[in-house]
Protein backbone atom coordinates (compact mmCIF):
# COMPACT_ATOMS: atom_id res chain seq x y z
CA UNK A 1 0.00 0.00 0.00
CA UNK A 2 2.83 2.49 1.10
CA UNK A 3 4.74 1.08 -2.14
CA UNK A 4 1.43 2.46 -4.32
CA UNK A 5 1.08 5.59 -2.52
CA UNK A 6 4.52 6.40 -3.46
CA UNK A 7 4.13 5.30 -7.40
CA UNK A 8 1.23 7.71 -7.13
CA UNK A 9 3.16 10.61 -5.34
CA UNK A 10 5.84 10.21 -7.82
CA UNK A 11 3.33 10.32 -10.91
CA UNK A 12 1.95 13.36 -9.75
CA UNK A 13 5.10 15.51 -9.37
CA UNK A 14 6.06 14.00 -12.75
CA UNK A 15 2.84 15.38 -14.22
CA UNK A 16 3.13 18.65 -12.05
CA UNK A 17 6.97 18.85 -13.57
CA UNK A 18 5.67 18.99 -17.03
CA UNK A 19 3.15 21.13 -17.05
CA UNK A 20 5.57 23.90 -15.37
CA UNK A 21 8.55 22.86 -18.27
CA UNK A 22 5.39 23.28 -20.91
CA UNK A 23 4.00 26.09 -19.39
CA UNK A 24 7.71 28.02 -19.41
CA UNK A 25 7.23 29.29 -22.97
CA UNK A 26 7.61 32.64 -24.87
CA UNK A 27 5.11 35.07 -23.95
CA UNK A 28 4.49 38.61 -24.42
CA UNK A 29 3.99 41.17 -21.76
CA UNK A 30 2.32 44.83 -23.87
CA UNK A 31 3.63 47.00 -21.31
CA UNK A 32 7.09 45.78 -21.43
CA UNK A 33 6.98 46.01 -24.95
CA UNK A 34 5.62 49.57 -24.68
CA UNK A 35 8.70 50.05 -22.25
CA UNK A 36 11.62 48.55 -24.81
CA UNK A 37 10.09 50.95 -27.60
CA UNK A 38 10.04 53.99 -25.14
CA UNK A 39 13.46 52.95 -24.24
CA UNK A 40 15.05 52.67 -27.28
CA UNK A 41 13.37 55.82 -29.15
CA UNK A 42 13.14 58.32 -26.03
CA UNK A 43 14.15 61.09 -27.58
CA UNK A 44 11.19 60.43 -29.99
CA UNK A 45 8.28 59.81 -27.34
CA UNK A 46 9.71 61.08 -23.72
CA UNK A 47 8.48 57.46 -22.71
CA UNK A 48 4.56 58.71 -23.25
CA UNK A 49 4.28 55.83 -25.99
CA UNK A 50 1.01 53.73 -24.89
CA UNK A 51 -1.75 51.80 -26.09
CA UNK A 52 -5.57 52.54 -24.75
CA UNK A 53 -7.08 49.33 -24.26
CA UNK A 54 -10.55 50.82 -22.83
CA UNK A 55 -13.11 53.46 -23.10
CA UNK A 56 -11.47 54.90 -19.57
CA UNK A 57 -7.81 54.57 -20.93
CA UNK A 58 -9.41 56.66 -24.95
CA UNK A 59 -11.39 59.41 -22.38
CA UNK A 60 -7.88 59.89 -20.79
CA UNK A 61 -5.67 60.20 -23.38
CA UNK A 62 -8.83 62.57 -25.39
CA UNK A 63 -8.40 64.43 -22.06
CA UNK A 64 -4.41 65.03 -22.78
CA UNK A 65 -4.96 65.93 -26.43
CA UNK A 66 -7.57 68.75 -25.42
CA UNK A 67 -4.78 69.63 -23.28
CA UNK A 68 -2.55 70.31 -25.78
CA UNK A 69 -4.86 71.66 -28.59
CA UNK A 70 -5.55 74.03 -26.14
CA UNK A 71 -2.34 76.44 -26.96
CA UNK A 72 -0.02 77.18 -29.83
CA UNK A 73 1.69 73.57 -30.50
CA UNK A 74 5.19 73.80 -30.55
CA UNK A 75 6.94 70.87 -32.40
CA UNK A 76 7.98 68.62 -29.30
CA UNK A 77 3.81 68.86 -28.07
CA UNK A 78 2.79 67.98 -31.25
CA UNK A 79 4.57 64.79 -31.15
CA UNK A 80 3.42 64.19 -27.91
CA UNK A 81 -0.40 64.95 -29.51
CA UNK A 82 0.26 62.29 -32.50
CA UNK A 83 1.08 59.88 -29.41
CA UNK A 84 -1.79 60.36 -27.30
CA UNK A 85 -4.07 60.77 -30.55
CA UNK A 86 -3.49 59.37 -33.32
CA UNK A 87 -5.49 56.25 -34.47
CA UNK A 88 -2.74 55.40 -36.79
CA UNK A 89 0.21 55.34 -33.84
CA UNK A 90 -2.37 52.99 -31.75
CA UNK A 91 -2.92 50.96 -34.60
CA UNK A 92 0.56 50.60 -34.54
CA UNK A 93 1.11 49.38 -31.48
CA UNK A 94 -2.23 47.40 -31.41
CA UNK A 95 -0.29 45.33 -34.60
CA UNK A 96 3.21 45.01 -32.66
CA UNK A 97 1.03 43.22 -29.74
CA UNK A 98 -0.45 41.28 -32.35
CA UNK A 99 2.93 40.37 -34.18
CA UNK A 100 4.91 39.55 -31.37
CA UNK A 101 2.08 37.30 -29.26
CA UNK A 102 1.97 35.14 -33.13
CA UNK A 103 5.87 34.73 -32.31
CA UNK A 104 5.46 34.30 -28.70
CA UNK A 105 2.69 31.14 -30.03
CA UNK A 106 4.98 29.63 -32.18
CA UNK A 107 7.47 29.11 -29.11
CA UNK A 108 4.57 27.11 -27.32
CA UNK A 109 3.82 22.63 -28.03
CA UNK A 110 0.97 22.06 -29.87
CA UNK A 111 -2.31 20.63 -27.63
CA UNK A 112 -2.43 17.02 -27.49
CA UNK A 113 -5.17 15.17 -29.30
CA UNK A 114 -7.57 13.01 -27.24
CA UNK A 115 -8.98 10.49 -29.25
CA UNK A 116 -12.18 8.07 -28.67
CA UNK A 117 -13.51 5.18 -30.46
CA UNK A 118 -16.23 2.48 -29.96
CA UNK A 119 -16.30 -0.83 -31.66
CA UNK A 120 -19.19 -3.73 -31.10
CA UNK A 121 -18.56 -7.22 -32.33
CA UNK A 122 -21.63 -9.49 -31.31
CA UNK A 123 -21.42 -9.54 -27.33
CA UNK A 124 -18.34 -7.38 -27.30
CA UNK A 125 -17.64 -4.09 -26.99
CA UNK A 126 -14.85 -2.35 -26.69
CA UNK A 127 -13.75 1.73 -26.08
CA UNK A 128 -10.68 2.68 -27.07
CA UNK A 129 -8.86 6.51 -25.62
CA UNK A 130 -5.69 7.47 -27.02
CA UNK A 131 -3.77 10.47 -26.28
CA UNK A 132 -1.45 11.97 -28.80
CA UNK A 133 1.50 14.69 -29.20
CA UNK A 134 4.21 15.35 -31.20
CA UNK A 135 7.55 14.15 -30.22
CA UNK A 136 9.42 16.07 -31.98
CA UNK A 137 7.68 19.35 -30.63
CA UNK A 138 8.64 18.46 -27.00
CA UNK A 139 12.13 17.78 -27.66
CA UNK A 140 12.78 20.49 -29.69
CA UNK A 141 10.42 23.00 -26.90
CA UNK A 142 13.52 25.01 -25.98
CA UNK A 143 15.15 25.77 -29.23
CA UNK A 144 11.66 27.00 -30.61
CA UNK A 145 11.14 28.68 -27.38
CA UNK A 146 14.78 30.43 -28.18
CA UNK A 147 13.39 31.40 -31.87
CA UNK A 148 10.17 32.70 -30.09
CA UNK A 149 12.31 35.08 -28.01
CA UNK A 150 14.25 36.16 -31.12
CA UNK A 151 11.02 37.00 -33.06
CA UNK A 152 9.12 38.93 -30.41
CA UNK A 153 12.34 40.99 -30.07
CA UNK A 154 11.86 41.66 -33.59
CA UNK A 155 8.35 42.88 -33.23
CA UNK A 156 9.85 44.88 -30.57
CA UNK A 157 12.18 46.61 -32.39
CA UNK A 158 10.00 47.04 -35.68
CA UNK A 159 7.73 49.13 -33.18
CA UNK A 160 10.81 51.50 -32.14
CA UNK A 161 11.49 52.00 -35.92
CA UNK A 162 8.12 52.36 -36.90
CA UNK A 163 7.67 54.92 -33.88
CA UNK A 164 10.67 56.88 -35.26
CA UNK A 165 9.61 56.76 -38.65
CA UNK A 166 6.09 58.26 -37.53
CA UNK A 167 7.36 60.79 -35.08
CA UNK A 168 9.32 61.95 -37.89
CA UNK A 169 6.73 62.38 -40.39
CA UNK A 170 4.93 64.65 -37.34
CA UNK A 171 8.00 66.64 -36.74
CA UNK A 172 8.82 67.28 -40.59
CA UNK A 173 4.89 68.07 -41.52
CA UNK A 174 4.61 70.50 -38.26
CA UNK A 175 8.04 72.60 -40.05
CA UNK A 176 6.26 72.47 -42.98
CA UNK A 177 2.71 73.46 -41.77
CA UNK A 178 4.52 76.58 -39.65
CA UNK A 179 6.14 77.61 -42.38
CA UNK A 180 3.24 77.10 -44.94
CA UNK A 181 1.78 79.49 -42.91
CA UNK A 182 4.51 82.17 -42.53
CA UNK A 183 4.99 82.37 -45.84
CA UNK A 184 1.31 82.63 -46.45
CA UNK A 185 1.34 85.68 -44.09
CA UNK A 186 4.56 87.26 -46.10
CA UNK A 187 2.81 87.15 -49.32
CA UNK A 188 -0.26 88.71 -48.30
CA UNK A 189 1.45 91.34 -46.93
CA UNK A 190 3.69 91.53 -50.52
CA UNK A 191 0.30 91.42 -52.08
CA UNK A 192 -0.79 94.43 -50.80
CA UNK A 193 2.16 96.58 -51.22
CA UNK A 194 1.79 95.33 -55.08
CA UNK A 195 -1.93 96.46 -54.90
CA UNK A 196 -1.15 99.92 -53.77
CA UNK A 197 1.76 99.88 -56.44
CA UNK A 198 -0.69 99.12 -59.17
CA UNK A 199 -3.21 101.43 -58.26
CA UNK A 200 -0.71 104.57 -57.98
CA UNK A 201 0.75 103.44 -61.64
CA UNK A 202 -2.60 103.66 -62.61
CA UNK A 203 -3.44 107.27 -61.43
CA UNK A 204 0.11 108.57 -61.98
CA UNK A 205 -0.86 107.27 -65.73
CA UNK A 206 -4.29 108.66 -65.40
CA UNK A 207 -2.84 112.29 -64.83
CA UNK A 208 0.03 112.19 -67.75
CA UNK A 209 2.76 111.56 -65.12
CA UNK A 210 3.57 107.83 -65.80
CA UNK A 211 4.41 106.23 -68.85
CA UNK A 212 2.46 102.97 -70.44
CA UNK A 213 4.91 100.57 -70.23
CA UNK A 214 5.85 101.18 -66.75
CA UNK A 215 2.39 100.93 -65.59
CA UNK A 216 2.05 97.68 -67.23
CA UNK A 217 5.08 96.81 -65.51
CA UNK A 218 3.69 97.74 -62.26
CA UNK A 219 0.38 95.75 -62.86
CA UNK A 220 2.20 92.84 -64.41
CA UNK A 221 3.92 92.55 -60.47
CA UNK A 222 0.31 92.74 -58.96
CA UNK A 223 -0.49 89.82 -60.66
CA UNK A 224 2.46 87.74 -60.43
CA UNK A 225 1.95 88.31 -56.61
CA UNK A 226 -1.95 87.84 -56.80
CA UNK A 227 -1.09 83.96 -58.42
CA UNK A 228 1.69 83.53 -55.69
CA UNK A 229 -0.86 84.44 -52.97
CA UNK A 230 -3.47 82.07 -53.97
CA UNK A 231 -0.57 79.38 -54.42
CA UNK A 232 0.72 80.13 -50.96
CA UNK A 233 -2.67 80.13 -49.48
CA UNK A 234 -3.43 76.06 -51.07
CA UNK A 235 0.04 75.33 -49.58
CA UNK A 236 -0.44 76.52 -46.35
CA UNK A 237 -4.10 74.87 -45.84
CA UNK A 238 -2.60 71.66 -47.84
CA UNK A 239 0.49 71.51 -44.87
CA UNK A 240 -2.06 72.34 -42.69
CA UNK A 241 -4.24 69.01 -43.55
CA UNK A 242 -0.96 67.32 -43.89
CA UNK A 243 -0.12 67.66 -40.51
CA UNK A 244 -3.54 67.18 -39.27
CA UNK A 245 -4.11 63.89 -40.73
CA UNK A 246 -1.12 63.33 -39.03
CA UNK A 247 -1.86 63.63 -35.56
CA UNK A 248 -4.95 62.01 -36.23
CA UNK A 249 -7.47 64.60 -35.08
CA UNK A 250 -11.05 65.05 -35.55
CA UNK A 251 -12.97 67.50 -36.85
CA UNK A 252 -13.87 69.62 -33.93
CA UNK A 253 -10.02 69.03 -32.96
CA UNK A 254 -8.76 70.36 -36.44
CA UNK A 255 -10.67 73.99 -35.66
CA UNK A 256 -8.90 73.95 -32.55
CA UNK A 257 -5.14 73.60 -33.64
CA UNK A 258 -3.01 76.62 -33.33
CA UNK A 259 0.48 77.42 -34.60
CA UNK A 260 3.08 79.51 -33.75
CA UNK A 261 3.68 82.61 -35.85
CA UNK A 262 7.02 81.63 -36.64
CA UNK A 263 9.71 78.65 -37.02
CA UNK A 264 12.17 78.50 -34.00
CA UNK A 265 15.38 80.50 -34.50
CA UNK A 266 18.22 78.73 -35.54
CA UNK A 267 20.50 77.24 -33.35
CA UNK A 268 23.75 79.29 -32.11
CA UNK A 269 25.82 76.50 -32.99
CA UNK A 270 25.05 73.20 -35.24
CA UNK A 271 25.57 70.01 -34.24
CA UNK A 272 28.86 68.33 -34.32
CA UNK A 273 30.13 65.71 -36.86
CA UNK A 274 31.82 63.96 -33.41
CA UNK A 275 28.18 64.61 -31.17
CA UNK A 276 26.97 62.78 -34.33
CA UNK A 277 29.22 59.31 -34.48
CA UNK A 278 28.81 59.33 -31.23
CA UNK A 279 25.41 59.00 -30.76
CA UNK A 280 24.94 57.11 -34.08
CA UNK A 281 27.03 54.40 -32.29
CA UNK A 282 25.03 53.94 -29.18
CA UNK A 283 22.81 51.46 -31.19
CA UNK A 284 21.25 51.75 -34.09
CA UNK A 285 17.79 50.32 -34.40
CA UNK A 286 18.48 48.89 -38.44
CA UNK A 287 21.70 46.99 -37.20
CA UNK A 288 19.39 45.52 -34.23
CA UNK A 289 16.57 44.67 -36.51
CA UNK A 290 19.03 42.84 -39.21
CA UNK A 291 20.95 40.83 -36.65
CA UNK A 292 17.95 40.10 -34.82
CA UNK A 293 16.27 38.61 -37.98
CA UNK A 294 19.87 36.44 -38.94
CA UNK A 295 19.89 35.25 -35.19
CA UNK A 296 15.91 34.07 -35.51
CA UNK A 297 16.38 32.56 -39.21
CA UNK A 298 19.13 31.22 -38.09
CA UNK A 299 18.14 29.38 -35.46
CA UNK A 300 14.87 28.46 -37.01
CA UNK A 301 16.87 26.69 -39.49
CA UNK A 302 18.93 24.33 -36.92
CA UNK A 303 15.12 23.02 -35.73
CA UNK A 304 13.71 22.84 -38.95
CA UNK A 305 16.13 21.04 -40.80
CA UNK A 306 15.01 17.44 -38.24
CA UNK A 307 11.71 18.81 -39.39
CA UNK A 308 11.77 17.88 -43.05
CA UNK A 309 12.81 14.62 -42.94
CA UNK A 310 10.39 13.49 -40.64
CA UNK A 311 7.60 13.74 -37.78
CA UNK A 312 7.04 11.69 -34.72
CA UNK A 313 3.92 11.39 -32.87
CA UNK A 314 4.22 9.37 -29.83
CA UNK A 315 0.57 7.97 -28.38
CA UNK A 316 -0.68 6.45 -24.83
CA UNK A 317 -3.27 4.08 -25.75
CA UNK A 318 -5.95 2.88 -23.00
CA UNK A 319 -8.55 0.14 -24.33
CA UNK A 320 -11.92 -1.01 -22.49
CA UNK A 321 -12.90 -4.24 -23.52
CA UNK A 322 -16.50 -5.54 -22.35
CA UNK A 323 -18.01 -8.98 -22.88
CA UNK A 324 -21.60 -8.95 -22.39
CA UNK A 325 -21.81 -12.67 -22.80
CA UNK A 326 -19.95 -13.23 -19.18
CA UNK A 327 -20.53 -9.58 -18.38
CA UNK A 328 -16.42 -8.93 -17.82
CA UNK A 329 -14.92 -6.33 -18.55
CA UNK A 330 -10.54 -6.38 -19.50
CA UNK A 331 -8.19 -3.25 -19.61
CA UNK A 332 -5.63 -3.33 -22.23
CA UNK A 333 -2.54 -0.32 -22.29
CA UNK A 334 -0.23 0.31 -24.76
CA UNK A 335 1.41 2.84 -26.66
CA UNK A 336 1.83 3.77 -30.24
CA UNK A 337 4.33 5.78 -32.55
CA UNK A 338 3.55 7.36 -35.37
CA UNK A 339 6.61 7.80 -37.92
CA UNK A 340 6.45 10.19 -41.14
CA UNK A 341 8.18 7.94 -43.81
CA UNK A 342 10.80 9.88 -46.11
CA UNK A 343 9.51 8.28 -49.12
CA UNK A 344 8.19 10.52 -51.75
CA UNK A 345 9.61 13.95 -50.37
CA UNK A 346 13.33 13.86 -48.01
CA UNK A 347 13.02 17.97 -47.66
CA UNK A 348 15.61 18.67 -49.77
CA UNK A 349 13.75 21.62 -51.36
CA UNK A 350 12.43 22.46 -47.77
CA UNK A 351 16.41 22.80 -46.76
CA UNK A 352 17.76 24.77 -49.64
CA UNK A 353 14.56 27.34 -48.93
CA UNK A 354 15.64 27.64 -45.27
CA UNK A 355 19.63 28.01 -46.48
CA UNK A 356 18.83 30.59 -48.63
CA UNK A 357 16.60 32.59 -46.05
CA UNK A 358 19.37 32.53 -43.84
CA UNK A 359 21.98 33.51 -46.16
CA UNK A 360 19.46 36.06 -47.53
CA UNK A 361 19.23 37.66 -43.64
CA UNK A 362 23.23 37.31 -43.82
CA UNK A 363 23.82 39.73 -46.32
CA UNK A 364 20.65 42.24 -45.10
CA UNK A 365 22.66 42.24 -41.95
CA UNK A 366 26.06 43.35 -44.02
CA UNK A 367 24.40 45.19 -46.22
CA UNK A 368 23.08 47.22 -43.30
CA UNK A 369 25.98 48.04 -41.56
CA UNK A 370 27.75 49.06 -44.63
CA UNK A 371 25.28 51.39 -45.21
CA UNK A 372 24.83 52.91 -41.64
CA UNK A 373 27.77 55.11 -41.82
CA UNK A 374 26.73 56.39 -45.21
CA UNK A 375 23.38 57.39 -44.08
CA UNK A 376 24.98 59.01 -41.48
CA UNK A 377 27.32 61.29 -43.32
CA UNK A 378 24.40 62.27 -46.03
CA UNK A 379 22.41 63.06 -43.26
CA UNK A 380 24.83 64.96 -41.40
CA UNK A 381 25.80 66.67 -45.07
CA UNK A 382 22.36 67.63 -45.38
CA UNK A 383 21.58 69.10 -42.25
CA UNK A 384 25.14 70.97 -42.03
CA UNK A 385 24.39 72.49 -45.71
CA UNK A 386 20.87 73.82 -44.47
CA UNK A 387 22.29 75.39 -41.68
CA UNK A 388 24.98 76.65 -43.17
CA UNK A 389 22.41 78.29 -45.79
CA UNK A 390 19.82 79.39 -43.64
CA UNK A 391 22.90 81.14 -41.35
CA UNK A 392 23.74 83.06 -44.37
CA UNK A 393 20.74 84.39 -44.82
CA UNK A 394 20.03 85.13 -41.05
CA UNK A 395 23.60 86.90 -41.19
CA UNK A 396 24.32 88.20 -44.18
CA UNK A 397 21.74 88.67 -47.00
CA UNK A 398 18.98 89.95 -44.89
CA UNK A 399 20.89 92.66 -43.10
CA UNK A 400 22.07 93.63 -46.35
CA UNK A 401 19.04 93.93 -47.90
CA UNK A 402 17.79 96.21 -44.51
CA UNK A 403 20.91 98.35 -45.25
CA UNK A 404 20.13 98.65 -49.34
CA UNK A 405 16.19 99.81 -48.18
CA UNK A 406 17.40 101.99 -45.43
CA UNK A 407 19.58 103.18 -48.05
CA UNK A 408 16.77 103.51 -50.75
CA UNK A 409 14.68 105.29 -47.99
CA UNK A 410 16.74 108.14 -47.17
CA UNK A 411 17.16 109.02 -50.90
CA UNK A 412 13.58 108.99 -51.40
CA UNK A 413 13.54 111.11 -48.50
CA UNK A 414 15.80 113.41 -49.99
CA UNK A 415 14.05 113.12 -53.36
CA UNK A 416 16.66 111.38 -54.93
CA UNK A 417 14.63 108.31 -56.43
CA UNK A 418 11.04 107.90 -57.46
CA UNK A 419 8.70 106.02 -55.37
CA UNK A 420 8.47 103.27 -57.92
CA UNK A 421 12.12 102.77 -57.43
CA UNK A 422 11.54 102.22 -54.18
CA UNK A 423 9.22 99.48 -54.69
CA UNK A 424 11.69 98.19 -56.71
CA UNK A 425 13.72 97.81 -53.99
CA UNK A 426 10.91 96.00 -52.09
CA UNK A 427 10.45 93.29 -54.64
CA UNK A 428 14.26 92.24 -54.85
CA UNK A 429 13.98 92.35 -50.62
CA UNK A 430 10.98 90.18 -50.95
CA UNK A 431 12.91 87.68 -52.76
CA UNK A 432 15.63 87.35 -50.36
CA UNK A 433 13.09 86.56 -47.76
CA UNK A 434 11.00 84.13 -49.39
CA UNK A 435 14.47 81.99 -49.76
CA UNK A 436 15.40 82.93 -46.09
CA UNK A 437 11.91 81.29 -45.34
CA UNK A 438 12.42 78.40 -47.46
CA UNK A 439 16.20 78.12 -46.00
CA UNK A 440 15.06 77.97 -42.19
CA UNK A 441 12.18 75.33 -43.60
CA UNK A 442 14.83 73.08 -44.98
CA UNK A 443 17.24 73.62 -42.24
CA UNK A 444 14.42 71.78 -39.57
CA UNK A 445 13.09 69.46 -41.79
CA UNK A 446 17.16 67.83 -41.56
CA UNK A 447 17.41 68.39 -38.54
CA UNK A 448 14.04 65.89 -37.81
CA UNK A 449 16.05 63.50 -40.87
CA UNK A 450 19.42 63.80 -39.18
CA UNK A 451 17.73 62.65 -35.94
CA UNK A 452 16.32 59.59 -37.09
CA UNK A 453 19.25 58.95 -38.88
CA UNK A 454 21.05 58.63 -35.99
CA UNK A 455 18.42 56.34 -34.18
CA UNK A 456 18.80 54.27 -37.68
CA UNK A 457 16.10 55.41 -39.12
CA UNK A 458 17.51 56.47 -42.26
CA UNK A 459 14.60 59.08 -43.86
CA UNK A 460 14.35 62.26 -46.26
CA UNK A 461 14.55 65.34 -45.39
CA UNK A 462 11.41 66.47 -46.58
CA UNK A 463 12.73 68.21 -50.13
CA UNK A 464 9.31 68.46 -51.01
CA UNK A 465 8.86 70.73 -48.41
CA UNK A 466 10.78 73.37 -49.99
CA UNK A 467 8.52 73.53 -53.15
CA UNK A 468 6.68 76.32 -51.47
CA UNK A 469 9.49 78.26 -51.19
CA UNK A 470 11.22 78.05 -54.25
CA UNK A 471 8.25 78.81 -56.09
CA UNK A 472 7.29 81.85 -54.22
CA UNK A 473 10.93 82.87 -54.82
CA UNK A 474 11.10 82.62 -58.47
CA UNK A 475 7.94 84.15 -58.70
CA UNK A 476 8.88 87.02 -56.61
CA UNK A 477 11.68 87.56 -58.95
CA UNK A 478 9.43 88.83 -62.42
Amino acid sequence: MIRLLRMRHTKVAIAATAVVVLSGCASVNLEQSLSSANAAANSFTDGQLTLARDQRERDGLRRRALDLLSKPLEQKDAVQLALVNSPSMQAMVAQSWADASMAAQTGRIANPILSLERMRLGDETEIGRLLSFGLLDLLMLPARKGIAEGRIKQAQLRLSSDVVDQVTQVRQAWVRAVAAQQTFSYTQQVFASAQASAELAKRLQAIGNFNKLDRARQQAFYADTATQLAGAQHQSTAAREELIRLLGLDDDQAVMLKLPERLPMLPKEPFSPQEAGRQASQGRLDLQIAKAEYDATARAQGWNTVSTFTDIELGIRKDSVFDAADNSRQTRRGFEISLELPIFDWGGMRRDSMNAQTLAAANRLEATARAAGSNVRESYSAYRTAYDVARHYRDEVIPLRKIISEENQFRYNGMLISVFELLADSRDQVNSVMAALNAEQQFWQANAALQASLIGKPTSAGASGGSAGVSAESGAAH
